[in-house]
């Protein structure tokens, strides 16, 4: 919704940027020749050459301004983010063109040149925006294009709207009051906002305050006062948005969905469906296949260590929970002595566990006891990210004390994570690592994946906590 409206504001915002960025190419060719800071030994290039250039580092930063996300909406967020997001975009984008003028033969460009319109760049871009959204600002302020929301319903619901709304001042949107069904709250103030009086008085507030758009956000037990609103509006024009009261259902990833005209409200949802799906399960196999590959002579050598030290398999076939409860027997170099849960059954491996092997101790402080689930990863009950999966008989208990442990499992399983690698393994807390699991699940990207299998190498994988 909210990026409906500033469709306008970042489209202009947009045009500028491609217009700031041409003119600092061309700016910075003129200080390089033409002012000459730095001595010119080889005679002043023809501009031609210059402008020949400009539509390709033009479109170089119109993508990278795109896919970086430098217009989305501020959402309440500091100026410093959005200028290191500049930042950012301005670098890569130097990185792309220096790559490609480096194999253009046909011309020699200055390095100069671009080191001037990278820092111009970065200046003018920088107040470009900051410009831009102070002229927005003084528009707003003069009531160009502002819509007046009214809220109807003063309870935790009606807060979260105001706050939402609060969040993204670019949009020109303007709260003028609550109104509520309890006769105590009228004239009091939330958040800075009047309550302007009772569920009946809203079709005389509307007049009154010009109101463009009624947020109602009551409870679900208020389905009658809800129709008595929508009613006593009659054949007003203002814009009527509901807000289900279904704030404290949504667990991961809700949203609006529409089924054949028919809106659907999804309280609990994946983030693998459609070409997320097939993308994180194409580059599973791929990256998995070439670790194998390489990993392979450490693999065997294991493996005869393991053969000569110990009696007993090699492999280790436990039964873990995986994606939506689906059970699944998950691969290990076998680390502790074959009836290791013969008299206490299952539980947590501790710092100085006396069931593991001398050759298990030091696999499992280096985590090389996880290399085979490389072969779960190929079969597809795992992938390479994701929440560590969990043997089925600590999951019925964890799920009764931790709130929300189960939604963990809408993410298929991984052998490292976003929980592993921030610390949350091993003998840690386990509302820490749901906690950060949730968050994996619901910024899932192909790119985040990638981040966390580089955090993962570039860390480590020894871990205190990997008894």
């Amino acid at each position: 919704m909210f990026k409906k409206y500033s469709q306008l504001f970042i489209s202009i915002l947009f045009i500028t940027d491609i217009g700031v960025v041409a003119i600092s190419w061309l700016l910075a060719y003129y200080i390089r020749f033409h002012i000459e800071i730095i001595p010119i030994t080889l005679g002043i290039p023809p501009v031609e050459h210059y402008i020949k250039l400009l539509p390709f580092i033009v479109a170089i930063y119109a993508v990278t301004m795109k896919v970086l996300g430098l217009y989305q909406p501020i959402k309440g967020r500091s100026r410093v983010i959005e200028f290191y997001n500049i930042l950012k975009v301005t670098f890569i984008s130097i990185l792309l063109i220096t790559a490609a003028t480096f194999f253009y033969r046909e011309y020699s460009y200055s390095r100069i040149v671009v080191v001037y319109f990278w820092l111009i760049s970065i200046i003018s871009l920088m107040l470009s925006h900051t410009l831009s959204r102070k002229v927005l600002q003084i528009l707003r302020h003069k009531g160009y294009n502002l819509k007046h929301i009214l809220i109807v319903g003063a309870g935790d619901l009606g807060k979260r709207v105001a706050e939402k709304i609060d969040l993204y001042p670019e949009i020109g949107f303007k709260i003028v009051g609550f109104l509520t069904d309890h006769p105590e709250k009228v004239g009091s103030s939330i958040m800075g906002y009047t309550v302007l009086g009772h569920l009946v008085d809203v079709k005389k507030v509307v007049k009154e305050k010009s109101v463009d758009q009624l947020f109602v956000a009551l409870p679900l037990n208020a389905h009658q006062r809800l129709e008595n609103v929508l009613v006593s509006l009659g054949n007003d024009m203002v814009d009527v948005k509901v807000v289900p009261d279904l704030l404290r259902f949504m667990r991961l990833n809700p949203g609006i969905e529409d089924l054949d005209g028919l809106p659907v409200v999804s309280l609990t949802e994946g983030p693998l469906l459609g070409w997320n799906k097939v993308i994180k399960r194409g580059g599973d196999i791929l990256l998995a296949l070439l670790s194998i590959i390489i990993l392979s002579p450490l693999m065997l050598f294991i493996s005869v260590v393991i053969k000569m030290t110990s009696n007993g398999p090699i492999l280790y076939r436990q039964e873990r929970m995986g994606l939506d409860g689906k059970r699944f027997h998950m691969l290990k170099f076998r680390s502790m002595k074959v009836d290791a849960e013969e008299n206490i059954g299952a539980v947590w491996a501790k710092k100085g566990d006396e069931r593991r092997t001398k050759t298990g101790a030091f696999l499992r402080r280096m985590s090389l006891d996880e290399l085979p689930q490389l072969f779960n990863v190929l079969k597809g009950d795992m992938s390479l990210v994701g929440p560590r999966p969990e043997r089925p008989v600590f999951v019925d208990s964890f799920k009764e004390s931790i709130p929300l442990y189960m939604l963990r499992h809408k993410m298929k399983a991984g052998i490292t994570g976003w929980a592993q690698v921030n610390g949350w393994r091993g003998n840690t807390s386990l509302k820490k690592r749901v906690e950060y699991d949730l968050y994996y699940i619901e910024n899932w990207s192909f790119s985040f994946d990638i981040k966390i299998i580089w955090l993962t190498i570039w860390k480590g994988l020894i871990s205190k906590n990997a008894y």
